[in-house]
């Protein structure tokens, strides 16, 4: 990954740990139950598996973050060698703005830099449908593999929860 990369006031960079608390503080003001546990997972999953977590800057401000696992082991598409793209956030007062678009772009690069294909779950609620759209418009599909509730696939039929961890699991290929 490059260190940096400037589209117009958009900046893509490595996630430092000062980022961890200005997401927390700027995830509870918009009402998501934050705590820094989650990023500062990241943080360290960097060190122990590999992982690259990014954020990108608007105007200098830390607005959005993701996570991507070059060889991951989770979800529809896991233990196959392919990179999985996780934890994808826009600050709201940054959407629309293009910081979720510079991430996935990124994104992508760093995924491609270790496979042809790169995957990722969408969560299922309306909370999600920002996201939904631009997994689509970026040329991502469902793998097949129907819904999944944690890191396992919901059984036909079966009754579940609409929550964070209900997902859907798509992918793209990054070379065509």
């Amino acid at each position: 990954m490059t260190n940096q990369h400037m589209t117009e006031k958009i900046t893509v960079r490595e996630m430092r740990a000062e980022d961890v608390e200005i997401f927390v503080r700027g995830e509870t003001a918009q009402g998501w139950d934050a705590t820094p546990d989650k990023l500062e997972m990241r943080l360290r999953d960097r060190t122990e598996k590999g992982a690259v977590p990014i954020v990108a800057e608007y105007d200098g401000e830390p607005a959005g973050y993701l996570t991507v696992y070059p060889n991951s082991i989770w979800g529809a598409l896991g233990g196959r060698g392919l990179p999985e793209i996780v934890d994808f956030n826009v600050l709201e007062k940054f959407r629309r703005h293009g910081v979720g678009s510079r991430l996935m772009d990124e994104a992508e690069k760093i995924a491609g830099e270790y496979a042809d294909r790169v995957y990722l779950g969408v969560g299922l609620m309306s909370s999600y449908g920002s996201a939904q759209r631009l997994y689509v418009k970026r040329g991502y599909v469902p793998d097949g593999s129907g819904i999944w509730h944690g890191n396992e696939p919901c059984p036909e039929y079966a009754e579940t929860v609409n929550d964070d961890d209900l997902a859907l699991y798509l992918y793209k290929d990054l070379r065509k």
